[in-house]
C-alpha cells in the first residue's frame, strides 16, 4: 500500500507540470549538478530566445502568491521557467527596488539593517533592452540603465569574479537557496540548491561552476522554482514577486 501511495504522489507531481511538447522544446535549459558535494537544480535562459520579466500582481491587484496563482492567469500565458524573484513582506511585496514593464512600483532601499538583505553590498537583477544584469545597489543607481524589468535582493553572491567579502568559507549555517548570476548580458543563469547549502557553497557555485562573474542571493527557506524540464513546481509557501521567463515564438 505505502509503496502504491507513493507511485500515485509521484504520477501526481508529473502531472500538475505537465506542458505541451512544443512549449518544452522551447523551454531554458535546466539540469542537475552537483557542486562542493551538493545538488543543484541550474537553468540557463538564453535571452535572444526568452524574454525574463517580472510579475507581482494580478488585473484583480493582488498578489499571484504562487506560480499556480501565476500559471492560472493571463500573464502566466508561455510560461516555461519561474522562480521567486527575492526578499518581501508579510504582504508579499518587494523589500527593495521592483521594476514592472519599466515602472518602478518599489524605491531601492540603500538604508542599512538586519539580515541577508542588508548584508553589503546587495545588489539587482534586472533586463535592460532584452539583455540581463546583475550590479551592486550603489552601481545601479549610479549607471541608472533603463530597465524594463528589476528586483534588488542581497547579498550580492559574487562581484566581478570574486565572492563577497562577507561570506565566509567557514560559515555554518545552511538552508536551501536560490539565487541568479549573468555569464554576458545575453546568458542568465537561475540556480537552486536542492539541498541545504552554507553561502560560501552557493557563491561559489556561480563563481566557479556556473562561470558568473556577478550573481546575486534572492532568498533562502521559501525558495522555490518552476522547471517542467525538471518535472518541479514548487508550492509550499507563498511568495512575492515572481521572475519569469516566457519564450519567444
Amino acid at each position: 500500500m505505502a509503496h502504491l501511495l507513493r507511485t500515485l504522489m509521484l504520477l501526481t507531481a508529473l502531472l500538475s507540470v505537465a506542458v505541451p511538447g512544443e512549449v518544452l522544446a522551447q523551454a531554458a535549459s535546466c539540469n542537475t549538478l552537483r557542486h562542493a558535494e551538493k545538488e543543484f537544480a541550474v537553468c540557463t535562459v538564453d535571452m535572444r530566445r526568452h524574454d525574463v520579466k517580472l510579475f507581482w500582481k494580478g488585473a484583480d491587484g493582488q498578489p499571484f502568491g504562487s506560480f499556480d496563482g501565476l500559471l492560472s492567469s493571463s500573464s502566466g500565458s508561455g510560461l516555461v521557467l519561474a522562480m521567486n524573484a527575492g526578499m518581501y513582506h508579510e504582504d508579499l511585496s518587494p523589500v527593495g527596488l521592483y521594476v514592472e514593464n519599466g515602472q518602478q512600483l518599489k524605491a531601492a532601499s540603500t538604508a542599512g539593517g538586519p539580515g541577508n538583505f542588508h548584508m553589503k553590498p546587495n545588489g539587482v537583477f534586472f533586463v535592460s533592452r532584452g539583455r540581463a544584469g546583475v550590479l551592486e545597489t550603489s552601481r545601479y543607481l549610479q549607471q541608472r540603465p533603463r530597465a524594463e524589468f528589476a528586483t534588488q535582493s542581497g547579498p550580492m553572491l559574487v562581484i566581478n569574479g570574486r565572492i563577497h567579502p562577507k561570506i565566509s568559507q567557514q560559515g555554518t549555517s545552511r538552508k536551501i537557496r536560490n539565487g541568479v548570476g549573468v555569464q554576458n548580458p545575453n546568458t542568465a543563469v537561475f540556480a537552486i540548491s536542492n539541498e541545504p547549502v552554507t553561502f560560501y557553497e552557493f557563491a561559489s557555485l556561480f563563481r566557479d561552476a556556473l562561470n558568473c562573474p556577478n550573481a546575486l542571493f534572492l532568498d533562502g527557506s521559501i525558495s522555490s522554482l518552476y522547471a517542467p524540464q525538471l518535472n518541479r513546481k514548487d508550492g509550499l509557501l507563498p511568495i512575492g514577486p515572481i521572475i519569469g521567463v516566457v519564450a519567444r515564438p
